[in-house]
């Protein structure tokens, strides 16, 4: 069972990661960031945009593992190319693949981290550990080996290792890709809880993963910020462009082509299509959806720009 972050270590103060400018290329000449600005504090930030946006290179750049081509990212004030400890000693990432370690014990993989980041008292370090396993529900496999955990414990234990020197600045990359529904709800609710007094990046192409705790976000795509605002103003954007239409048959044949579909339920001898038009226009006898979802929000942002198809992702659960 997972506490909440209040019961396990201190209160952080909060902290701002600002971006400003930021541009990188690849070898080759592959454009991964082009201009991006941002800036946020304590909460939960939601990075998302299809996959080839650039998020993952800006992840690294905050988490000082890639120098920018041009421009310049703070983390608490502090310059991730010029002040790397001094961000690092700010930072817990947990990156797409976090798979190593197989043949070590979920404690001593922890234990290792944790003296690495600099946590020199045994007794300390022992105490911190047993707390964070706790906190995303790992204390009952903590003597378990890495290589027989489930996909999510996988997941959990990253976060853990990301947690175990007390960041106050949590960033998270793709953190959900093959976990099963039980397991990406119970990440929801981790990093919903961690955000109460820490700042969060939580990077996704995924738009269940960022959840309701999620009040802030930026959708990237192409290397460049196309949307910046909260999850509100998002669906707002798609109001009057959702809708849902009773079509005969077991399909959508007769919908005719300017929509995506969103989901299909089937009724009798006729199917409920519910969709996103991309110009605004309606099919005859559609009826306009008011409360949009966020992830029919994205669909409708991403096919005004004739983006659909990079927001189009199959579920992996």
């Amino acid at each position: 069972m997972m506490s909440s972050v209040a019961e396990v270590g201190p209160s952080v103060a909060p902290i701002t990661i600002t971006v400003q400018g930021l541009r990188h290329v690849y070898k080759g000449g592959t454009v991964a960031l082009d201009g991006v600005d941002l800036s946020f504090g304590t909460g939960l930030f939601g990075l998302l945009g299809p996959n080839g946006a650039g998020k993952s290179t800006l992840m690294r750049i905050m988490c000082t593992l890639l120098v920018p081509t041009d421009g310049k990212a703070t983390v608490g004030g502090h310059d991730v190319t010029l002040e790397r400890q001094a961000v690092r000693q700010l930072i817990g990432y947990l990156p797409q693949e976090f798979g190593a370690w197989r043949l070590q014990r979920v404690e001593e993989v922890l234990d290792t981290l944790a003296l690495l980041s600099g946590m020199r008292d045994k007794a300390a370090r022992r105490k911190r550990i047993r707390a964070v396993l706790e906190q995303v529900g790992l204390d009952d496999v903590a003597d378990r080996k890495v290589k027989k955990l489930s996909g999510g414990m996988v997941r959990r234990l990253g976060v853990a290792q990301a947690l175990v020197h007390e960041p106050r600045v949590i960033i998270v990359d793709e953190p959900t890709v093959g976990l099963d529904p039980q397991e990406r709800l119970r990440f929801r609710q981790l990093m919903a809880n961690l955000g109460q007094d820490r700042t969060i990046v939580l990077s996704t192409h995924i738009v269940a993963d960022l959840g309701s705790s999620c009040s802030d976000l930026a959708l990237i795509d192409s290397g460049k910020i196309v949307f910046r605002g909260s999850p509100a103003e998002l669906m707002e954007k798609a109001r009057g462009r959702v809708f849902q239409v009773v079509v005969p048959g077991s399909g959508d044949a007769g919908l005719g082509e300017g929509y995506e579909i969103v989901s299909r339920m089937r009724e009798a001898e006729s199917t409920r299509v519910r969709a996103v038009s991309r110009d605004g226009k309606m099919p005859e006898g559609a009826e306009v959806i008011e409360e949009v979802t966020l992830e029919e929000a994205y669909l409708a942002f991403m096919a005004a720009r004739g983006r659909v198809e990079a927001a189009l992702v199959e579920d992996e659960s």
